[in-house]
Protein backbone atom coordinates (compact mmCIF):
# COMPACT_ATOMS: atom_id res chain seq x y z
CA UNK A 1 0.00 0.00 0.00
CA UNK A 2 1.61 3.60 -0.67
CA UNK A 3 1.43 6.12 1.35
CA UNK A 4 0.92 9.65 0.30
CA UNK A 5 1.96 13.15 1.22
CA UNK A 6 0.15 16.11 1.32
CA UNK A 7 -0.60 19.91 1.18
CA UNK A 8 -3.94 21.69 2.66
CA UNK A 9 -3.93 25.75 1.13
CA UNK A 10 -6.19 27.47 3.38
CA UNK A 11 -6.46 26.32 6.63
CA UNK A 12 -9.73 28.07 7.99
CA UNK A 13 -13.18 26.32 8.93
CA UNK A 14 -13.22 23.89 6.26
CA UNK A 15 -9.82 23.63 5.67
CA UNK A 16 -8.84 23.33 8.96
CA UNK A 17 -11.45 19.82 8.90
CA UNK A 18 -9.37 18.62 5.72
CA UNK A 19 -5.77 18.98 7.60
CA UNK A 20 -7.43 16.97 11.11
CA UNK A 21 -8.49 14.44 8.94
CA UNK A 22 -5.60 13.65 6.61
CA UNK A 23 -3.35 13.78 9.82
CA UNK A 24 -5.28 11.39 11.06
CA UNK A 25 -5.56 9.02 7.81
CA UNK A 26 -3.21 6.03 7.75
CA UNK A 27 -2.88 6.44 4.04
CA UNK A 28 -1.46 10.59 4.76
CA UNK A 29 2.59 9.59 5.77
CA UNK A 30 3.20 13.61 5.63
CA UNK A 31 1.17 16.73 6.00
CA UNK A 32 2.37 20.35 4.97
CA UNK A 33 -0.17 23.04 5.47
CA UNK A 34 -0.22 27.03 4.05
CA UNK A 35 -2.12 29.33 5.97
CA UNK A 36 -1.95 33.58 5.89
CA UNK A 37 -3.28 34.29 9.29
CA UNK A 38 -0.42 33.34 11.56
CA UNK A 39 -2.56 32.67 14.82
CA UNK A 40 -4.89 30.44 12.57
CA UNK A 41 -1.29 28.50 11.05
CA UNK A 42 -0.42 28.20 14.53
CA UNK A 43 -3.48 26.37 15.85
CA UNK A 44 -3.89 23.97 13.48
CA UNK A 45 0.20 23.15 13.41
CA UNK A 46 0.01 22.64 17.05
CA UNK A 47 -3.13 20.49 16.48
CA UNK A 48 -1.74 18.26 13.86
CA UNK A 49 2.05 18.57 13.48
CA UNK A 50 2.69 18.89 9.85
CA UNK A 51 6.31 18.81 8.44
CA UNK A 52 6.19 21.98 7.25
CA UNK A 53 3.83 25.41 8.10
CA UNK A 54 3.88 28.13 6.12
CA UNK A 55 2.39 31.86 5.20
CA UNK A 56 2.98 31.38 1.72
CA UNK A 57 1.32 28.68 -0.40
CA UNK A 58 3.43 28.82 -3.40
CA UNK A 59 6.44 26.85 -1.10
CA UNK A 60 4.29 23.94 -1.37
CA UNK A 61 4.51 23.20 -5.00
CA UNK A 62 7.89 22.77 -4.80
CA UNK A 63 8.34 20.21 -2.61
CA UNK A 64 8.39 17.54 -5.13
CA UNK A 65 7.51 14.76 -2.19
CA UNK A 66 3.80 16.21 -1.88
CA UNK A 67 1.60 14.19 -4.06
CA UNK A 68 -1.63 15.69 -3.63
CA UNK A 69 -2.84 19.16 -2.51
CA UNK A 70 -6.20 20.25 -1.01
CA UNK A 71 -7.19 23.95 -1.82
CA UNK A 72 -9.79 25.65 0.88
CA UNK A 73 -8.77 29.05 -0.03
CA UNK A 74 -10.84 32.15 0.36
CA UNK A 75 -12.05 34.15 -1.24
CA UNK A 76 -13.74 31.96 -4.25
CA UNK A 77 -11.82 34.34 -7.10
CA UNK A 78 -8.49 32.92 -5.70
CA UNK A 79 -9.86 29.05 -6.70
CA UNK A 80 -9.25 28.69 -10.46
CA UNK A 81 -5.35 30.58 -10.22
CA UNK A 82 -4.33 28.31 -7.06
CA UNK A 83 -6.01 25.26 -8.86
CA UNK A 84 -3.88 26.14 -12.10
CA UNK A 85 -0.48 26.25 -10.49
CA UNK A 86 -0.92 23.43 -8.40
CA UNK A 87 -1.94 21.29 -11.41
CA UNK A 88 0.54 22.48 -13.67
CA UNK A 89 3.31 21.51 -10.93
CA UNK A 90 2.09 17.96 -11.42
CA UNK A 91 -0.03 17.83 -7.99
CA UNK A 92 -3.27 15.48 -7.51
CA UNK A 93 -6.09 18.52 -6.69
CA UNK A 94 -9.31 18.57 -4.68
CA UNK A 95 -10.78 21.57 -4.84
CA UNK A 96 -13.18 23.62 -2.74
CA UNK A 97 -16.11 24.41 -5.03
CA UNK A 98 -17.05 26.46 -6.87
CA UNK A 99 -14.77 25.12 -9.53
CA UNK A 100 -13.94 28.61 -11.05
CA UNK A 101 -15.73 32.03 -11.60
CA UNK A 102 -16.25 31.29 -15.50
CA UNK A 103 -16.83 28.63 -18.01
CA UNK A 104 -13.42 29.28 -19.57
CA UNK A 105 -11.34 28.67 -16.24
CA UNK A 106 -13.20 25.48 -15.17
CA UNK A 107 -12.40 24.29 -19.15
CA UNK A 108 -8.87 25.16 -18.78
CA UNK A 109 -8.50 23.34 -15.19
CA UNK A 110 -9.83 20.13 -16.21
CA UNK A 111 -8.04 20.05 -19.78
CA UNK A 112 -4.58 20.63 -18.01
CA UNK A 113 -5.75 17.69 -15.31
CA UNK A 114 -6.81 15.58 -17.95
CA UNK A 115 -3.68 16.26 -20.11
CA UNK A 116 -1.55 15.65 -17.15
CA UNK A 117 -3.63 12.96 -15.96
CA UNK A 118 -3.96 14.06 -12.42
CA UNK A 119 -7.03 13.37 -10.25
CA UNK A 120 -9.12 16.04 -10.12
CA UNK A 121 -12.05 16.80 -7.75
CA UNK A 122 -14.39 19.91 -6.07
CA UNK A 123 -15.60 19.75 -2.79
CA UNK A 124 -19.87 18.48 -2.82
CA UNK A 125 -19.53 17.03 0.22
CA UNK A 126 -23.34 16.12 0.27
CA UNK A 127 -22.84 12.97 -1.83
CA UNK A 128 -21.22 11.75 1.32
CA UNK A 129 -23.83 12.25 3.54
CA UNK A 130 -25.49 8.69 4.34
CA UNK A 131 -28.62 9.88 3.31
CA UNK A 132 -28.93 11.22 0.17
CA UNK A 133 -26.53 8.30 -0.83
CA UNK A 134 -29.81 6.52 0.00
CA UNK A 135 -31.69 8.44 -2.51
CA UNK A 136 -29.23 7.40 -5.17
CA UNK A 137 -29.17 3.89 -4.26
CA UNK A 138 -33.04 3.81 -4.18
CA UNK A 139 -32.43 5.36 -7.89
CA UNK A 140 -29.93 2.72 -9.19
CA UNK A 141 -31.75 -0.14 -7.92
CA UNK A 142 -35.00 0.34 -8.89
CA UNK A 143 -36.64 0.64 -5.54
CA UNK A 144 -38.23 4.32 -6.78
CA UNK A 145 -39.34 3.30 -10.25
CA UNK A 146 -38.35 5.88 -12.96
CA UNK A 147 -37.97 9.23 -11.11
CA UNK A 148 -40.53 11.71 -11.56
CA UNK A 149 -39.72 14.63 -9.56
CA UNK A 150 -37.73 15.90 -6.65
CA UNK A 151 -37.59 18.85 -4.11
CA UNK A 152 -34.72 20.20 -1.62
CA UNK A 153 -35.33 23.26 0.54
CA UNK A 154 -32.03 24.12 2.28
CA UNK A 155 -32.03 27.06 5.04
CA UNK A 156 -28.58 28.45 6.87
CA UNK A 157 -28.33 30.40 9.93
CA UNK A 158 -27.61 33.79 8.92
CA UNK A 159 -24.17 33.67 10.63
CA UNK A 160 -22.71 31.09 8.30
CA UNK A 161 -24.70 33.39 5.14
CA UNK A 162 -22.72 36.31 6.27
CA UNK A 163 -19.63 34.48 6.34
CA UNK A 164 -20.36 33.34 2.73
CA UNK A 165 -22.04 36.57 1.10
CA UNK A 166 -19.88 39.34 3.13
CA UNK A 167 -16.58 37.64 1.35
CA UNK A 168 -17.33 37.17 -2.57
CA UNK A 169 -20.95 38.35 -3.32
CA UNK A 170 -22.14 35.23 -5.08
CA UNK A 171 -25.96 33.40 -4.75
CA UNK A 172 -27.08 31.38 -2.58
CA UNK A 173 -27.50 29.35 -6.01
CA UNK A 174 -23.84 29.31 -6.52
CA UNK A 175 -22.62 29.17 -3.24
CA UNK A 176 -25.60 27.00 -1.18
CA UNK A 177 -27.97 25.55 -3.49
CA UNK A 178 -24.89 24.39 -5.37
CA UNK A 179 -24.38 21.03 -3.17
CA UNK A 180 -27.94 19.83 -4.15
CA UNK A 181 -28.01 20.44 -7.63
CA UNK A 182 -25.02 18.45 -7.60
CA UNK A 183 -26.00 15.86 -6.39
CA UNK A 184 -29.33 15.65 -7.36
CA UNK A 185 -27.58 15.64 -11.13
CA UNK A 186 -25.30 13.08 -9.80
CA UNK A 187 -28.83 10.89 -9.21
CA UNK A 188 -30.49 11.51 -12.24
CA UNK A 189 -27.63 10.76 -14.33
CA UNK A 190 -27.28 10.28 -17.75
CA UNK A 191 -30.30 12.70 -17.85
CA UNK A 192 -28.49 16.37 -18.54
CA UNK A 193 -30.27 19.70 -17.64
CA UNK A 194 -32.33 21.34 -20.58
CA UNK A 195 -33.97 24.47 -18.97
CA UNK A 196 -33.55 26.13 -15.73
CA UNK A 197 -35.74 28.91 -14.11
CA UNK A 198 -35.43 30.81 -10.87
CA UNK A 199 -36.76 33.35 -8.35
CA UNK A 200 -34.85 35.02 -5.32
CA UNK A 201 -35.97 37.49 -2.79
CA UNK A 202 -33.32 40.14 -1.36
CA UNK A 203 -34.57 42.06 1.92
CA UNK A 204 -32.42 40.97 4.27
CA UNK A 205 -29.21 41.33 2.74
CA UNK A 206 -30.55 43.91 -0.06
CA UNK A 207 -28.92 46.97 1.42
CA UNK A 208 -25.63 45.18 3.39
CA UNK A 209 -24.11 43.55 0.33
CA UNK A 210 -27.18 43.10 -2.83
CA UNK A 211 -26.69 39.26 -2.64
CA UNK A 212 -30.10 37.72 -1.95
CA UNK A 213 -31.57 36.15 0.99
CA UNK A 214 -33.02 33.22 -1.24
CA UNK A 215 -32.77 31.50 -4.41
CA UNK A 216 -35.90 28.59 -5.14
CA UNK A 217 -34.85 26.99 -8.64
CA UNK A 218 -36.38 24.48 -11.19
CA UNK A 219 -34.81 22.44 -13.41
CA UNK A 220 -36.43 20.70 -16.13
CA UNK A 221 -33.86 17.36 -17.37
CA UNK A 222 -34.20 16.11 -20.76
CA UNK A 223 -35.65 12.72 -19.36
CA UNK A 224 -38.88 15.04 -18.64
CA UNK A 225 -37.99 14.91 -14.67
CA UNK A 226 -38.72 18.02 -12.81
CA UNK A 227 -36.80 19.43 -9.68
CA UNK A 228 -36.61 22.11 -7.16
CA UNK A 229 -33.81 23.34 -5.00
CA UNK A 230 -34.93 26.05 -2.51
CA UNK A 231 -31.90 27.59 -0.47
CA UNK A 232 -31.66 30.11 2.05
CA UNK A 233 -29.20 31.57 4.50
CA UNK A 234 -30.86 34.34 6.32
CA UNK A 235 -32.48 31.99 9.52
CA UNK A 236 -32.19 33.73 12.69
CA UNK A 237 -28.94 33.23 14.43
CA UNK A 238 -28.89 29.90 16.35
CA UNK A 239 -26.37 27.13 16.51
CA UNK A 240 -23.16 28.15 14.50
CA UNK A 241 -23.37 27.67 11.00
CA UNK A 242 -26.77 25.61 11.67
CA UNK A 243 -28.58 24.23 8.91
CA UNK A 244 -31.48 22.07 8.14
CA UNK A 245 -33.27 20.55 5.24
CA UNK A 246 -35.99 18.42 4.01
CA UNK A 247 -35.81 16.54 0.82
CA UNK A 248 -38.88 15.13 -1.36
CA UNK A 249 -38.05 12.64 -4.32
CA UNK A 250 -40.81 10.50 -6.21
CA UNK A 251 -40.92 7.78 -8.27
CA UNK A 252 -43.48 6.27 -10.25
CA UNK A 253 -42.93 3.27 -7.64
CA UNK A 254 -42.25 5.02 -4.62
CA UNK A 255 -41.16 8.14 -2.68
CA UNK A 256 -38.65 9.24 -0.34
CA UNK A 257 -39.59 12.04 2.19
CA UNK A 258 -35.96 13.13 4.36
CA UNK A 259 -36.19 14.66 7.62
CA UNK A 260 -32.16 16.37 7.42
CA UNK A 261 -33.11 19.02 10.09
CA UNK A 262 -30.47 17.91 12.40
CA UNK A 263 -33.32 18.18 15.36
CA UNK A 264 -32.99 14.57 16.94
CA UNK A 265 -30.18 15.91 19.08
CA UNK A 266 -31.21 19.23 21.52
CA UNK A 267 -29.28 20.61 23.61
CA UNK A 268 -31.28 22.80 26.50
CA UNK A 269 -28.39 25.05 29.03
CA UNK A 270 -29.33 27.98 30.97
CA UNK A 271 -26.40 30.01 29.59
CA UNK A 272 -27.03 28.90 25.64
CA UNK A 273 -30.79 27.96 25.65
CA UNK A 274 -31.80 25.55 23.02
CA UNK A 275 -29.36 24.28 20.46
CA UNK A 276 -28.99 21.84 17.95
CA UNK A 277 -25.57 20.38 17.83
CA UNK A 278 -23.97 18.84 15.11
CA UNK A 279 -25.98 20.43 12.78
CA UNK A 280 -23.55 22.04 10.18
CA UNK A 281 -23.61 20.84 6.89
CA UNK A 282 -19.67 20.26 6.66
CA UNK A 283 -19.73 18.35 10.45
CA UNK A 284 -17.85 18.54 13.15
CA UNK A 285 -15.09 16.53 15.25
CA UNK A 286 -17.56 14.70 18.37
CA UNK A 287 -14.91 13.37 21.05
CA UNK A 288 -13.06 10.11 19.04
CA UNK A 289 -15.22 10.24 15.62
CA UNK A 290 -16.88 12.54 13.02
CA UNK A 291 -20.14 14.00 12.48
CA UNK A 292 -20.97 14.56 8.66
CA UNK A 293 -19.77 14.31 5.89
CA UNK A 294 -16.66 16.61 5.61
CA UNK A 295 -14.36 14.00 6.73
CA UNK A 296 -15.52 11.21 4.96
CA UNK A 297 -14.64 13.08 1.63
CA UNK A 298 -11.28 14.13 2.45
CA UNK A 299 -10.83 10.44 2.99
CA UNK A 300 -12.11 9.42 -0.43
CA UNK A 301 -9.99 11.73 -2.17
CA UNK A 302 -6.55 10.60 -0.27
CA UNK A 303 -7.29 7.04 -0.88
CA UNK A 304 -7.77 7.76 -4.35
CA UNK A 305 -4.65 9.21 -4.75
CA UNK A 306 -2.97 6.77 -2.38
CA UNK A 307 -4.83 3.53 -4.08
CA UNK A 308 -5.34 4.87 -7.75
CA UNK A 309 -8.99 5.15 -7.13
CA UNK A 310 -11.60 7.40 -9.81
CA UNK A 311 -12.77 10.00 -7.38
CA UNK A 312 -16.86 10.35 -6.82
CA UNK A 313 -17.47 13.79 -8.35
CA UNK A 314 -15.48 14.69 -11.88
CA UNK A 315 -14.56 17.65 -12.70
CA UNK A 316 -16.90 17.32 -15.59
CA UNK A 317 -20.15 16.85 -13.48
CA UNK A 318 -18.90 20.04 -11.27
CA UNK A 319 -18.94 22.32 -14.30
CA UNK A 320 -22.07 21.15 -15.48
CA UNK A 321 -23.66 22.08 -11.97
CA UNK A 322 -21.76 25.49 -12.77
CA UNK A 323 -23.16 25.60 -15.40
CA UNK A 324 -26.81 25.32 -13.84
CA UNK A 325 -26.20 27.67 -10.80
CA UNK A 326 -25.07 29.94 -13.66
CA UNK A 327 -28.10 30.08 -15.67
CA UNK A 328 -29.97 30.14 -12.55
CA UNK A 329 -29.00 33.57 -11.78
CA UNK A 330 -29.01 35.13 -15.09
CA UNK A 331 -32.67 33.50 -14.86
CA UNK A 332 -33.83 35.43 -11.33
CA UNK A 333 -32.05 38.89 -13.10
CA UNK A 334 -33.95 38.25 -16.47
CA UNK A 335 -37.26 36.72 -14.78
CA UNK A 336 -37.54 34.35 -17.36
CA UNK A 337 -35.92 30.74 -18.03
CA UNK A 338 -32.83 30.01 -19.72
CA UNK A 339 -32.18 27.39 -21.65
CA UNK A 340 -28.98 24.92 -21.72
CA UNK A 341 -26.11 24.68 -22.45
CA UNK A 342 -25.78 28.55 -22.23
CA UNK A 343 -25.31 31.01 -24.76
CA UNK A 344 -21.81 32.70 -26.02
CA UNK A 345 -21.35 35.14 -23.22
CA UNK A 346 -23.62 34.14 -20.50
CA UNK A 347 -20.54 31.81 -18.85
CA UNK A 348 -19.90 34.13 -16.31
CA UNK A 349 -20.75 33.69 -12.12
CA UNK A 350 -23.52 36.75 -11.87
CA UNK A 351 -21.98 38.16 -9.03
CA UNK A 352 -18.43 38.64 -8.50
CA UNK A 353 -15.96 39.83 -5.59
CA UNK A 354 -15.28 43.07 -4.34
Amino acid sequence: MRRIRVGIIGTGWCGGIRAAACAANPLVEGLYIAEIRPERLAEVAAQTKPVKATAEWRELLEIEEIDAIYISATPETTHYPIARECLLAGKHVFLEKPIAMEMREADELIEIARRKRLKFTIGYSQRFNPKQAYVKKCIADGTLGEPVSAMVSRHLSRNLGNKINTRTRLSPAAMEATHDLDWLLWCLAPAKPVRVYCQSVSKVNREKNGTPDCSWITVTMDSEVVFTVGAGWILPPGYPNYSMTQIEFVGTEGALMIDDSHKDVALMTMTGGLVYPMSTMPGEPVGHVYAGPMARETDHFAAAVALDQPVLVTPEEARQVMEVYIAADLSAERNEPVELPLRAGDNRLAAVAD
